[in-house]
């Protein structure tokens, strides 16, 4: 039996009559994607939950303070939160630079450079509660709005990152040497759906307290709130400092995304139900990509599948078929 070999090159020899043998590899690693993709739901309902385990607390109005917060969730999840079980690691980042004896913070910065490279943005789309939430926002009934044309508005989100994370809290500090948390107290939506409105509903101490910051804080909830009615995860696409960072890291985290160009016949139906307006067959780890998997469920070929540790080539053609 004669064999062909094929070299990074278009699929020419199964045009000449070649049979080309799939691989249980293969096959487990498709059908593993399937599933992983299709039961997305549930598991961020899931990390949901364990990020905000301690339940009880929203009726007792008071935050768990145990050894759990020491340790950073992968989410943006507040630390304010009364269930919250960890510490968002935004907000932890924020406490280290801001503090009046500025320490890097090390911990938090490895932390999220470990699951940048293991994970990349697939934290934004399997393991982020808020995430989750305008996914469940966007699901209303409704008109439903593109952003392709906004693509522009994708850059904020680093402006974010670089300015109201980094550079203001370390640069714009008091008498004393502190700074502000600036995108935690400023800007972040969930502190203030987690954090005040539940707290202030069990504890009158704090709705006495409440003032023009928690009405602006309000305001910018409301905001994203609409917009996720509106437009597909808008505060993940053009505002998220953590999914910024995640961005950063898409293209060499472990976990990605792979097109078997051999399988592949350009029907364009991965891109079409992308709802990050990534082109998929042409950069499958995309910044913007979530690694939510609705390309892979679109695929009529399976063509497409998660792929884990590093890969060389958006490629994967087998070497040797045998001939016919």
């Amino acid at each position: 039996m004669a064999l062909c070999v094929a070299r990074r090159m278009p699929c020419w020899p199964k045009r000449l009559g070649c049979a080309w043998s799939v691989s249980e590899l293969d096959k487990r690693e498709n059908t593993a994607s399937h599933v992983l993709a299709r039961f997305r739901g549930f598991i961020q309902a899931a990390a949901t939950l364990v990020t905000n385990i301690h339940l009880p607390n929203f009726a007792k109005g008071s935050i768990y303070q145990g050894a759990g917060k020491t340790v950073c969730v992968p989410g943006l999840n507040c630390y304010s939160c009364p269930a919250a079980s960890g510490a968002c690691p935004i907000g932890s980042f924020q406490s280290v630079v801001g503090s009046s004896k500025f320490n890097f913070s090390y911990y938090v910065t490895g932390t999220l450079i470990l699951l940048g490279v293991l994970l990349g943005r697939f934290v934004c789309g399997f393991l982020c509660p808020f995430g989750w939430l305008q996914e469940l926002l966007h699901k209303i009934p409704g008109k439903k709005l593109s952003t392709k044309r906004l693509k522009a508005l994708t850059y904020i989100k680093y402006v974010v990152l670089l300015f109201a994370v980094v550079l203001l809290p370390v640069l714009v500090v008091n008498d004393v040497g502190m700074g502000d948390p600036f995108f935690c107290k400023y800007v972040c939506p969930q502190g203030v759906l987690e954090g005040a409105i539940p707290l202030a509903i069990a504890n009158a101490g704090i709705r006495s307290a409440l003032g023009q910051l928690f009405t602006w804080k309000l305001v910018v909830l409301i905001a994203v709130v609409v917009l996720s009615v509106l437009f597909y995860r808008p505060f993940c696409k053009w505002i998220c400092p953590l999914g910024a960072f995640c961005a950063l890291m898409n293209k060499v985290s472990l976990l990605g995304i792979r097109v078997d160009t051999c399988k592949c016949v350009s029907c364009g139906k991965c891109s079409k139900v992308c709802q990050m307006d990534v082109d998929v067959v042409r950069a499958p780890n995309h910044a913007e990509c979530i690694r939510c998997g609705k390309c892979i469920g679109a695929c009529p070929v399976d063509a497409i599948s998660y792929r884990y540790g590093l890969d060389v080539s958006a490629e994967k053609l087998p070497l040797t078929a045998e001939k016919k």
